[in-house]
């Protein structure tokens, strides 16, 4: 019994205007929700918000069909002889409780993992530092999140550069350069934040194989080949060097090696890099002067597109490396932080056994210098589910995410979690994912629970934090830290779960801020917290081992890694496998968001799936002409992984013998054609953006 029909959901709040931050995509733009006798009658932005200014995109402006969903289910589920059951929250938690303690005693708290996805990790750091708090109790070191395929990649690059991670301050530079990002359909305030930008005259580079809306605009657009971002990186890096247009001062006193950093870039000049990237060597030379000279300068990179490459984290340390010798670290308009929350650690991992799946072949990805992102490598799971290598796996839960469409290799995956012996997924709808597992638990949405937004200045040199309060009440659904919290008592550690309700999770964690959730509750639209940290290099230097930006890293060194970044060219393409090019002569990058849908989200949306109603193969006019294909048509993708029927989508707008297709669909699965192999020497990424295909017409 699966509910089919608009789900019980009133507010439990008085009517009126409620802010809070949405969290439809990671950005979290600040917004009004309009309650009118108990229930939502409309969302609007809220103008006083500094990220949005009151506009919302598409999603936002959905918002009260999300929450209203016919999809949505609002009751615990079990499965049993294929068919779904409703049960109560007691009978589910007994279930987990017991499983839980099955599989500890049988093969150990390892074989547990948890999976969890964007929803979850946008809750901000104390509700994940929470969640890991469980798996850190019951004594798992096996929590995995999207990170293993996004992000986190570009995250260790930039410490193990500078020794943080910084923002581009788009608001106050003069040349911008956008590299792999599509932020009209990713990030709309950063499109337009773009936009006022260039209207008072900033410049603005794109690179990219796609002409998007902000490359039609670009002073200048590079068309790269999929997977040489790399290269093109190390050739503006000679250029600016050899034509001595980089910080003389900052590098001498802020940067160690400098000259084994030029040594390797000479290798690099621009009819190489030409030949490499498809990139004319004059248009990268205009690039590079223009990024180097037009001052201050700021890079908006994508966020996996330039991750998931055999040089992943080289491509992310090269463009640390390319801001940090122009001179554009902790300045304004340039790459900057901002103060942090220092928040009272919830997290207990003196209480895990051993360490995560993937650590000991990536042990990067687990920490670096001593900061612990504290979790595994995820494309180790499903191996280890069916191998039982190098230990067994039995249990998966699996908390805001469908990695059996956001993760690669889809068919390994679904055969790895119909081999465990106890699953649960906590979900909104019946993903795919969900529909393999045992049991289903409802969760809340953003609307019906209590949560601190804490991430804008990592993503936006914003300054600010907001508290997302509980507007609504939604049939029996609670937040993961709900959850999670009745689960550690059930499990009998009610003695390190003392809390009762999650305001007092936050007021805790909050203590050390000054910060309380009474305090955040009278300003719902936000508060500033602390500033830019402009030039904060000058007080306390970097925090590498030496002090400075580190151009050459040791670090990377000792583990057998290249120090400066090098050019690799990747294992799929007409350079290194000639005769697989042959067979599968176009490029296959996946993966590009949609501005309607964040990964496999809300495509339960009608109006929001009329303007996108299935997924599509892009491919340039020339590329169509060559195969004979029409635009609209079916057409067959296929590549050495696997086949998909597909619409073809023919436009002007991409480089000649590439193919965009996104990810999330149901009924279009592209990483049926992806594998799960770790492909990145350093973080254990798989090749997504740089694969090699055919398109063959239907017969």
């Amino acid at each position: 019994m699966i509910q089919n029909s608009i789900p019980d959901i009133r507010a439990c709040v008085p009517d009126g205007i409620y802010r809070t931050a949405c969290e439809l995509c990671p950005w979290g733009c600040g917004i009004e929700i309009h309650i009118k006798n108990g229930q939502m009658e409309k969302v609007r932005g809220n103008r006083d918000h500094p990220l949005n200014e009151g506009f919302l995109c598409p999603k936002g402006l959905a918002l009260k069909d999300f929450i209203y969903s016919r999809e949505r289910i609002t009751y615990p589920m079990k499965k049993e002889n294929g068919d779904w059951r409703r049960i109560s929250w007691d009978e589910a938690l007994d279930i987990c409780a017991e499983k839980l303690e099955i599989i500890k005693v049988r093969y150990g708290p390892k074989s547990l993992a948890v999976a969890i996805g964007m929803p979850v990790l946008l809750g901000g750091n104390i509700t994940v530092s929470f969640l890991r708090r469980f798996c850190d109790i019951y004594g798992t070191p096996n929590c995995f999140s999207v990170e293993s395929i996004c992000y986190r990649c570009r995250i260790i690059a930039n410490i193990l550069t500078l020794g943080k991670f910084p923002a581009a301050d788009i608001a106050a530079a003069e040349t911008i350069l956008v590299w792999g990002n599509n932020p009209h359909e990713s990030n709309p305030p950063a499109a337009r934040n773009i936009d006022k930008a260039v209207k008072r005259g900033a410049k603005l580079i794109v690179i990219d194989p796609r002409k998007t809306a902000s490359a039609k605009k670009a002073d200048i657009h590079l068309q790269i080949r999929p997977g040489t971002d790399g290269a093109l990186a190390l050739g503006m890096l000679n250029i600016i060097i050899n034509e001595g247009i980089y910080d003389k001062d900052f590098v001498s006193n802020w940067t160690i090696g400098f000259d084994e950093l030029a040594r390797s870039v000479a290798a690099y000049d621009p009819e190489r890099v030409e030949k490499i990237t498809w990139v004319p060597a004059r248009g990268i030379k205009k690039a590079a002067r223009l990024f180097a000279v037009n001052s201050p300068s700021c890079l908006v990179q994508g966020t996996n597109s330039l991750d998931q490459h055999i040089n992943g984290l080289q491509n992310s340390r090269a463009l640390a490396i390319l801001f940090a010798i122009t001179g554009n670290v902790d300045r304004e308009g340039g790459m900057v932080t901002t103060s942090k929350l220092r928040v009272n650690p919830l997290r207990l991992p003196e209480k895990m056994e051993g360490q995560p799946l993937g650590v000991e072949r990536f042990p990067l990805f687990y920490e670096v210098w001593g900061r612990a992102f504290g979790e595994g490598q995820a494309m180790a799971l499903a191996d280890t589910i069916l191998t039982g290598n190098p230990y067994p796996v039995t249990g998966l839960i699996v908390s805001g995410s469908n990695p059996v469409l956001t993760w690669p290799n889809s068919y390994k995956l679904t055969k790895a979690i119909k081999a465990l012996e106890f699953t649960a997924v906590m979900d909104m709808r019946m993903t795919a994912t969900a529909q393999l597992c045992d049991l289903f638990l409802p969760a809340a949405t953003f609307l019906e629970r209590v949560e601190l937004c804490d991430y804008y200045g990592t993503l936006h040199a914003v300054p600010f934090i907001a508290l997302r309060q509980k507007i609504m009440k939604a049939g029996e659904a609670k937040s993961d830290m709900e959850f999670w919290l009745e689960l550690g008592k059930r499990m009998g550690h009610s003695d390190l779960f003392p809390w009762n309700r999650v305001e007092e999770v936050l007021d805790y964690a909050l203590s050390t801020t000054g910060v309380t959730v009474e305090k955040l509750k009278q300003q719902p639209g936000g508060i500033t917290y602390g500033e830019k940290m402009i030039e904060y290099y000058k007080k306390k230097g970097f925090s590498t081992p030496s002090g400075k930006i580190e151009l050459v890293s040791d670090t990377l060194k000792s583990l057998g890694h290249d120090p400066v970044p090098v050019y690799h060219e990747s294992p799929e393409s007409p350079v290194t496998n000639p005769a697989m090019a042959e067979e599968y002569p176009l490029i296959l990058t996946t993966g590009a968001r949609i501005l309607e849908f964040l990964h496999s989200e809300y495509r339960d949306i009608p109006k929001l799936r009329k303007k996108c109603p299935k997924a599509f193969a892009e491919i340039h006019t020339s590329t169509a002409r060559t195969l004979s294909v029409k635009d609209g048509e079916e057409v067959f993708l296929e590549n050495e992984i696997g086949a998909m029927t597909i619409t073809a989508r023919v436009t002007e707008d991409i480089l000649p013998g590439v193919v965009n297709v996104s990810h999330g669909w149901e009924d279009s699965n592209i990483n049926l054609l992806t594998n799960d192999i770790s492909i990145d020497p350093v973080t254990g990424y798989p090749l997504l953006k740089s694969l090699l295909c055919r398109i063959r017409k239907k017969a």
